[in-house]
């Protein structure tokens, strides 16, 4: 007698080839093809209208439950190929976090080869390059937005870059130009320690309890919870601050501080870069 299992394509090692779309949720088949086509988790998150970190999380169930262990082997299994032998679930649980773990990894590495190639090639575009370091510093770090605030002395910035930035903030900031912000702010303590500032919930502090109108900017019209502040320095000199915004609780471990404190570093270099090139054409138009 014939017994017909639904979602089953064949066998593998004696055992029923399950399909994935009946070992999935819905929404873990859909964040498993939009991965496997090489969409980011932060791309998917927009999509999807959830955390990155949400993503990630659906990822590693996503590669224990279909038993593999790179972005190639999602891609294979997805497209029909048999799963491999029976794995321990424990044994699963751990390959799972390394591949995604080494995954993310190599992602870093790219983007951070990627800055600096755009940088060196950039002949003082700094718009095209602050694009491209604020996104890929929200991408690695899970943040929904950043800004590039240019110092101007005496705790005075100006929104210089932004990106992914909810549009009432962004019409807040150009109205400000050159603003003076309060000691107590994110950028005010950053300023005298000249070191990170990182700020678990900005609605929390009793700095969202005054009047203190970059804060309530910040996380009224930005929706921003978890900040993080990082000084770029050149030399000694503070001129400006790398900033990223989540807009839900989740505090930045020392890995993303870390990783938003290299691209603020690349942010000095690509404006010494630009400040450099536009004194040599200033001096060439002179000759």
């Amino acid at each position: 007698m014939q017994t017909d299992v639904a979602g089953c394509a064949g066998t593998a090692g004696g055992r029923k080839q399950v399909q994935p779309d009946t070992i999935l949720s819905p929404r873990e088949l859909e964040i498993a093809e939009n991965y496997a086509r090489g969409q980011t988790y932060h791309a998917i998150a927009v999509r999807l209208h959830i955390a990155p970190s949400t993503v990630r999380t659906h990822l590693a169930a996503i590669y224990r439950k279909l038993e593999v262990s790179s972005k190639l082997e999602l891609h294979a299994r997805l497209e029909g190929d048999s799963a491999p032998g029976d794995a321990q679930t424990d044994h699963a649980a751990v390959i799972s976090e390394l591949a995604l773990s080494l995954e993310e990894a190599i992602g870093r590495e790219r983007a951070l080869s990627e800055v600096l190639r755009i940088i060196s090639r950039s002949r003082g575009d700094t718009d095209a390059v602050m694009a491209a370091i604020l996104g890929h510093a929200l991408e690695l770090c899970d943040a929904e937005f950043g800004i590039l605030f240019e110092y101007h002395d005496d705790r005075q910035f100006s929104a210089r870059f932004t990106r992914g930035i909810p549009q009432g903030f962004r019409d807040w900031l150009d109205r400000q130009g050159v603003f003076t912000v309060g000691k107590a702010t994110g950028l005010g303590r950053m300023e005298k320690v000249q070191d990170v500032v990182n700020i678990v919930d900005v609605r929390s502090e009793e700095l969202y309890r005054t009047d203190d109108p970059l804060r309530h900017a910040t996380a009224d019209l930005g929706g921003a919870r978890s900040f993080v502040a990082i000084p770029m320095l050149s030399g000694d000199s503070l001129v400006g601050a790398f900033t990223i915004y989540r807009q839900q609780v989740r505090p930045f471990n020392a890995q993303a501080t870390a990783l938003a404190h290299t691209f603020a570093d690349q942010s000095v270099i690509a404006l010494d870069n630009a400040r450099m090139i536009s004194e040599l054409r200033a001096l060439g138009g002179k000759a």
